[in-house]
């Protein structure tokens, strides 16, 4: 009987200590996930081809439904294959042939309550969520306090992160607004700027193990948007909740929802290189659609004034003017910005419409969000932050003919702005707007989740060109991260593709351009967003070659796919995109010293092409070249320089 006793406590302890450890693979077996619970505190770690990319780091949360930050077990386990294709029409990939394991765990704390923990792995990314099932005891609404959830990074590792700025700070209180610079190769464990960590995406260099991109989608109206703390003793980044002075104090904190209530996604992409973080899909993967519209929302470029000639250009005869420089450019759309509403006015706006739609070309209007969680003065103020304000303010767009929205400056990351997202979102499809968000948080997931979403700034971006000299300096350094970080997980919009020397509208005037003519053509392929704002203005025509026109008036905003070819975030990037049959292959030189690099372009065998290069100078030279079976190519960038190949 003794024997029998001791054989079944035996068999007890190895089943507890089997269901405490369980592992997950992707289908190529590349990447590995082990989930493990110490001492009651449940981990998981990652490992790429036997590499640790990511040491053992906690996961877990504190809610109304139970407090899931100790005393867990794990008591069971499963694991499913999933296989989705989906299309995306406003994204850098159209068609998505998505597969993954995903490995759903179920732990219970001390009083018996239940967390699921959902991950999914793929070829090049693990992505999780935390769900908190409805049950008899949780069957109404729940409140998520915080997460513990971290990301312990191995010894070494360096960081391509934006900290996060301080609520209420900035110009006219208007941040946090995602527009801090980059850090450069820091060691993890360096204090961000402001003592507030960082924001996402988030890029790590892991030294010879390869690269690794942290970030976070999934979020509409159901959950406050989460960023990183500053790294702890041991390199570990925990997801922090937004701050309680965001959105000026409105709102809680915390994220609440009905059972059952399912978190963010947090989402990593890792590889031996940069390729699986350029190419990654893992923002939509894990999404679905959630508003649906029979109506079709135009992708495109646009003209905009304001970018070099600034407040004073939004009158009526101005914005006619770059109306016809839209449609000499080819351009679906001409963005007219801040102060339409006292320097135009509705009814001449309505006639500026009408004009734009002679030339055949739309018209996106620019809208500050504000009810009063910032200074910002410009207007129209006070017109999309309520129900009944917002709808009868689109049900007039609609009627006279606006195409799209730029709406600017947002409170932060709570609950409440990003349910404002969703309101927006949602009415705007009603009506037939796209949407374009500035001073914002970032997108999660928002190509997929809405049809009428195109683009967000959530960025250092070109407007600081023209507000500061040092960022036109560091411009082509900065350049070559985004394509990296955050221009990998959603849309961007910098509004690239200057020609002035000078940004003004006085020619002796205004900050200085670093960059070549090139490099400037580079950017508007190697930046993606679905509606881009050329920084161009009606005298570049005149004083610049034809070619760079009539490429401009053909490249594509969308594209059917993108492949990484080349790069290192800081000194340089090179990537390919295709639209139906043609590629855009595009280099940016983001150092002051000139680069020979040479790449392989196997999709361009047998293809002729063009190619617009660095000449003398600033200036830019054309040519054509005829590809055979050797689809090697040198790039030869000047100081500050780019190259773009295309297909005719």
């Amino acid at each position: 009987m003794r024997k029998l006793l001791i054989s079944l406590f035996v068999s007890a302890l190895t089943y507890s200590t089997q269901a405490q450890t369980v592992s997950a693979f992707s289908p190529d077996k590349n990447i590995k996930l082990e989930i493990s619970v110490t001492n009651g505190s449940p981990y998981y770690s990652l490992f790429y081809q036997k590499d640790e990319f990511l040491n053992q780091s906690p996961l877990g949360l504190l809610s109304t439904a139970g407090d899931f930050t100790k005393d867990l077990k794990l008591i069971g386990s499963k694991t499913t294959k999933i296989q989705e294709s989906y299309t995306l029409n406003r994204s850098k990939v159209s068609q998505v042939n998505y597969k993954a394991n995903e490995l759903t765990c179920h732990f219970t704390n001390a009083s018996n309550d239940t967390l699921q923990v959902i991950f999914r792995i793929s070829n090049t990314d693990a992505t999780f969520s935390y769900l908190l099932p409805k049950t008899k005891k949780h069957n109404g609404a729940g409140t998520i306090e915080k997460e513990i959830t971290g990301f312990k990074l191995p010894a070494g590792t360096t960081t391509f992160i934006t900290p996060q700025a301080p609520p209420l700070s900035g110009w006219e209180k208007t941040k946090p607004s995602y527009e801090e610079e980059y850090t450069r190769e820091e060691p993890i464990g360096t204090k961000s700027q402001y003592g507030l960590g960082y924001t996402f995406p988030a890029l790590f260099h892991l030294g010879d193990k390869g690269w690794l991109l942290l970030s976070e989608t999934g979020v509409g109206g159901n959950y406050v948007g989460t960023r990183l703390s500053d790294a702890e003793a041991d390199g570990t980044y925990r997801v922090a909740f937004p701050q309680e002075g965001e959105n000026n104090s409105i709102g809680a904190a915390t994220a609440s929802a009905p059972f059952p209530m399912q978190t963010s996604w947090k989402t990593i992409t890792l590889g031996r290189t940069l390729k699986p973080i350029v190419e990654s899909t893992a923002s939509t993967d894990v999404v679905k659609p959630i508003v649906k519209s029979a109506k079709v929302f135009e992708t495109g470029r646009a003209s905009w004034s304001w970018i070099v000639w600034q407040d004073e250009s939004c009158n009526y005869n101005d914005q006619k003017t770059f109306i016809d420089l839209a449609a000499d450019l080819k351009c679906e759309f001409i963005l007219i910005d801040a102060l339409w509403d006292v320097q135009i006015g509705k009814e001449k706006l309505a006639e500026l419409v009408q004009y734009a739609k002679s030339k055949n070309v739309g018209v996106l209007l620019w809208y500050n969000s504000n009810g009063n969680w910032n200074n910002a003065p410009q207007g129209p103020k006070n017109r999309m932050n309520t129900p009944e304000a917002r709808r009868e303010e689109m049900k007039w767009l609609q009627q006279i003919g606006v195409k799209g929205l730029k709406i600017d400056f947002f409170g932060g990351d709570k609950q409440v702005t990003m349910q404002l997202y969703h309101d927006i979102l949602t009415d705007a499809a009603e009506f037939g707007l796209n949407i374009n968000f500035h001073g914002t948080t970032l997108p999660r997931g928002w190509e997929r989740m809405y049809p009428n979403f195109m683009t967000s700034e959530a960025v250092l971006a070109s407007e600081n060109l023209v507000f500061q000299q040092g960022f036109s300096d560091r411009y082509p350094s900065t350049a070559t991260v985004y394509p990296f970080t955050r221009n990998t997980v959603s849309a961007m919009d910098f509004g690239p593709v200057f020609l002035n020397k000078r940004l003004h509208r006085d020619p002796n005037k205004g900050t200085i351009r670093r960059t070549t003519d090139a490099f400037e053509m580079a950017t508007a392929v190697v930046f993606f967003s679905p509606v881009q704002h050329w920084g161009l203005v009606p005298e570049n025509l005149k004083e610049k070659p034809a070619y760079l026109f009539d490429y401009l008036k053909n490249v594509p905003t969308v594209w059917d796919e993108t492949r990484f070819i080349d790069g290192y975030p800081g000194k340089y990037s090179v990537i390919a995109r295709r639209k139906n049959t043609k590629w855009y292959i595009a280099a940016i030189n983001g150092e002051n010293k000139a680069k020979s690099i040479t790449i392989d372009l196997p999709m361009l065998k047998n293809k002729e092409v063009s190619i617009i290069s660095d000449g003398e100078g600033a200036d830019s030279k054309f040519s054509t070249k005829k590809f055979d079976k050797n689809t090697s190519f040198t790039l030869e960038l000047s100081p500050n320089g780019g190259t773009v190949i295309f297909m005719p």
